[in-house]
C-alpha cells in the first residue's frame, strides 16, 4: 500500500479514538433531503468571471486576479508556512528551481502562470507550486446520473487539504478554509461566445470540473497508486515530457474535443503525469463513464448502461472493482442515497442531497458543482460541513 494510504489509516484511527473518547455523535447520517438550495449547507455562490481566450495568455487572468489576488497570496503564504514547518529550505528551493519548469510548460500554460505572477506580485515559482498541489492530492466524489427520460446530470464534491494543517478551534483543515474564498466559476470565451465553463480555484489554471455546453462534462478525481504523480512529476522535471499534466489535459479536452466520444478517447489514451479517474458525461442517453488511468495507459473503463439498470456511475478515489477502505468509504453512502432516489427523481435537487450527506460531505469539501450539459447549466455552491463531521 502506498505510504500516504498507510499514514491515512494511522491518522484515521487516531481521530476515531479521540472522537470516541469525547462522546462525539456519529459522523455519518441518513440520506439528506430538501437541502437544495434554500437549506444548502453553503456560504454562498461563488462569482463568475470571463476568461477571454482571444487575449494574450499573460493578461487573460488579470480580472480574476484583480478580485482574488489577495486571497491567492493568503493561500500560498499558508502553504509556504506548512512547508517551512517541515523544512525552511524548501521554500527557497521552490523559488530557485520551479521558475525553470515554467519555461518548459506547454503553451498557453507557461504564459498564463507568468501573467498571474505579474498581476499578483507573487513569485512565479510559488504560483506553479500552487498548481502542482492539485496534480498530486485531490479527493472527491463525482456522479453522472440519468433520469428516466434520458437526461444526464453530472455533479461533484471537490475535497482538498488532507493533512495540510488542522484548525483545532474550528475543527477544519486550514487549507480547505483558505480555498473557500478562491472558488470561482469561469466562462471561457472566444469571439464573444462561450467555449467551455469550469469551476476553479483562482490562480489555478488547469481544470478539475468543467463542461462544454451541449457536448460533454467532466470531472477529475485523484487515484491513489504506488506509481503516482510524484514519480511522473520528477520524470517530467528530469526531461521526459511526453506526459501531459492531468488537469491541463482536461482543459485541452474541453478546448479541442467536439464530442463525448472524442473527449473519452483523449482522456483514455494520452500519457499523463499522475494516475487519475476522469469522469465524463455526454449529452445523449447512456453517455457516462469512469475512466481509470495509470500514467501511461487506460486501466479500466466503467460505463453507464441504463438498459441494464445501471443508470448512474459514482467515483470517489478508489478503483470501482475493489472495496473502498473502511476509513474512507464515501462510495457506500453515496450509492445508497442515489439508489434511494431512483432514476425517476434524478435532478439537481436530489443529487445535491446525496452530496450533502455525511461523509460524502466532509471537512475537506470546498464546493459542490452541478452540471446539465444540454442546457449548459453549471451551478456551484461553496460548502462547509457542520460539526460533528468526519475529517474526510
Amino acid at each position: 500500500m502506498e505510504s500516504r494510504c498507510v499514514l491515512f489509516l494511522v491518522v484515521s484511527c487516531i481521530l476515531w479514538i479521540c472522537a470516541t473518547c469525547q462522546d462525539v455523535p456519529p459522523y455519518t447520517e441518513d440520506c439528506q433531503h430538501g437541502m437544495y438550495p434554500s437549506k444548502a449547507r453553503s456560504t454562498g455562490v461563488p462569482p463568475t468571471f470571463k476568461i477571454n481566450l482571444d487575449l494574450d495568455p499573460q493578461i487573460r487572468w488579470n480580472e480574476v486576479m484583480k478580485h482574488k489576488g489577495a486571497n491567492v497570496k493568503a493561500m500560498i503564504d499558508q502553504v509556504k508556512k506548512l512547508i517551512s514547518d517541515v523544512s525552511p529550505q524548501l521554500v527557497d528551493l521552490v523559488n530557485k528551481y520551479l521558475p525553470e519548469i515554467i519555461e518548459k510548460l506547454p503553451a498557453p500554460y507557461d504564459a498564463e502562470i507568468l501573467g498571474i505572477s505579474k498581476a499578483t506580485g507573487i513569485e512565479d515559482g510559488e504560483i506553479l507550486l500552487f498548481n502542482i498541489f492539485y496534480e498530486v492530492f485531490t479527493m472527491c466524489t463525482s456522479i453522472v446520473a440519468q433520469d428516466v427520460g434520458g437526461t444526464l446530470y453530472h455533479a461533484r464534491n471537490l475535497d482538498f487539504g488532507l493533512f495540510m494543517g488542522w484548525d483545532t478551534k474550528n475543527h477544519t483543515w486550514l487549507i480547505a478554509e483558505y480555498l473557500h474564498p478562491l472558488v470561482v466559476n469561469l466562462d471561457f470565451t472566444r469571439n464573444g461566445t462561450t467555449v467551455y465553463k469550469t469551476v476553479n480555484f483562482a490562480g489555478y489554471i488547469g481544470v478539475l470540473t468543467g463542461m462544454k455546453p451541449g457536448v460533454f462534462s467532466l470531472t477529475l478525481n485523484e487515484r491513489f497508486n504506488v506509481n503516482g504523480g510524484y514519480i511522473g512529476l520528477i520524470e517530467w522535471i528530469l526531461g521526459y515530457r511526453k506526459a501531459h499534466w492531468t488537469s491541463f489535459l482536461t482543459r485541452d479536452a474541453l478546448e479541442k474535443s467536439n464530442s463525448y466520444e472524442e473527449a473519452v478517447d483523449m482522456l483514455s489514451n494520452t500519457e499523463i503525469l499522475a494516475p487519475v479517474y476522469y469522469i465524463v458525461g455526454g449529452s445523449k442517453p447512456g453517455q457516462g463513464a469512469i475512466i481509470t488511468r495509470d500514467r501511461q495507459s487506460l486501466t479500466n473503463m466503467y460505463s453507464m448502461a441504463p438498459d441494464k439498470g445501471m443508470w448512474y456511475v459514482l467515483e470517489t478515489n478508489y478503483d470501482n472493482w475493489t472495496d473502498p477502505p473502511f476509513f474512507d468509504d464515501r462510495r457506500t453512502p453515496g450509492k445508497k442515497c442515489l439508489s434511494g432516489v431512483g432514476n425517476k427523481k434524478v435532478d439537481f435537487q436530489t443529487i445535491y442531497d446525496v452530496l450533502s450527506t455525511k461523509p460524502v460531505l466532509n471537512q475537506l469539501t470546498t464546493y459542490t458543482a452541478l452540471m446539465q450539459v444540454n442546457k449548459g447549466t453549471l451551478e456551484t455552491y461553496i460548502r462547509h460541513c457542520p460539526h460533528p463531521c468526519w475529517a474526510w
